[in-house]
């Protein structure tokens, strides 16, 4: 394990029932101080991985290690790691002061040292002047802002958070992403986040797994997983996305042809693909489509039906008919050269092969 290395998970596997896998062959390196956030859909694995890091579950097997010791034979409580739950768990017959104090007494903390450790956390979550108020007395926002206090009051070297925006309503909730995102920033500790959110994902994360039945299925940065996704799973799971299907007619070099269903060709990127004669799906996101290019600006090029017009304040969403597909999305940014659109209308569209993704059909 390298210095800057906190968490390792070396060929970990949990299963519940001795068959079936629900986290498989999990190989991870976290770095020290990054936030990490584990996505992916119910069921995928994500937070049964957390639950093992914390303690509450055992793996079947393989190796976790916390600052190069293994977690094996570990109990919880002396993990030296810090968990924020979705239902925040906090204890309502007690003030918030008394809520940030309760982990510092389990540990055994001289009470000379406990006031300085409480303001310190209330500090970092704008939460100063709450002390004597209860859990009940507070909005669900300062809830969660407490929860977060309390599992940063001992200094861990490691906080753990399961879905712990999922009781916020819309506007809340995305207050409560950037305020988390500036309290990592302030205090370096590392973060591991639990979320099947997407956008929370991208908008609060260092580095992103995607898991999906228990498998990761690509670890990258935020910009990387949206731009660049490594198969068809990440590109659809990850933001909005269109998808032709369609078959392998010619390899070169980092491109390959690609015969559509519903007839064109279009050349592509060769991301994930087995070769000439293969299957293959075409991942290309709604913002990359270009209307009326110029025939000689780009190598795909179709013309397409607006079956779909809806506006979205910043831009339009344009639903249209390409190569037999009426499912096929295009953003257009509101601006004074914007396209004027009617439904039925049969406009050119285009894109550059290299916004183009040939991935593997799943």
């Amino acid at each position: 394990m390298t210095n800057d290395t906190i968490v390792r998970f070396d060929r970990v596997q949990k299963s519940y029932d001795g068959e079936n896998l629900v986290v498989t062959d999990l190989n991870l390196d976290i770095k020290r101080g990054e936030f990490l956030t584990m996505l992916g859909p119910s069921g995928s694995g994500k937070t049964t991985t957390l639950l093992m890091l914390a303690g509450f579950e055992t793996m079947t097997s393989g190796t976790i290690e916390l600052a190069g010791q293994s977690l094996r034979n570990v109990p919880p409580h002396k993990r030296d790691i810090g968990m924020v739950f979705q239902n925040y768990a906090l204890f309502p017959h007690m003030t918030v002061y008394e809520n940030l104090a309760f982990p510092l007494r389990a540990r055994k903390l001289p009470r000379s040292e406990e006031s300085g450790r409480v303001d310190r956390a209330l500090d970092m979550v704008q939460l100063k002047g709450y002390e004597r108020r209860r859990p009940g007395q507070l909005s669900g926002g300062q809830q969660q802002r407490v929860a977060v206090a309390r599992a940063l009051v001992f200094d861990p070297q490691l906080v753990l958070m399961d879905e712990p925006l999922g009781a916020l309503d819309k506007q809340l909730r995305e207050q409560m992403q950037l305020e988390l995102k500036h309290i990592h920033q302030h205090i370096g500790v590392t973060f591991v986040y639990v979320t099947h959110d997407q956008s929370e994902a991208l908008t609060m994360s260092d580095r992103i797994v995607v898991f999906n039945d228990g498998v990761v299925q690509q670890i990258a940065s935020p910009e990387d997983l949206y731009e660049r996704p490594q198969n068809s799973f990440v590109a659809q799971f990850i933001g909005e996305n269109n998808r032709l299907q369609g078959q392998i007619t010619a390899m070169n070099g980092e491109t390959c042809t690609v015969e559509i269903e519903g007839g064109g060709k279009v050349e592509a990127l060769a991301i994930n693909v087995d070769g000439v004669g293969a299957r293959t799906v075409l991942s290309l996101r709604p913002e990359s489509v270009l209307f009326d290019p110029p025939a000689d600006s780009v190598p795909c090029r179709f013309d397409a039906r607006v079956e779909e017009l809806i506006y979205l304040g910043d831009h339009m969403r344009v639903r249209v008919d390409v190569c037999g597909h009426n499912d096929f999305v295009i953003k257009v940014a509101r601006s004074e050269s914007a396209p004027q659109l009617e439904i039925g209308q049969t406009i050119p569209i285009g894109w550059k092969s290299h916004d183009c993704r040939a991935l593997d059909p799943e």
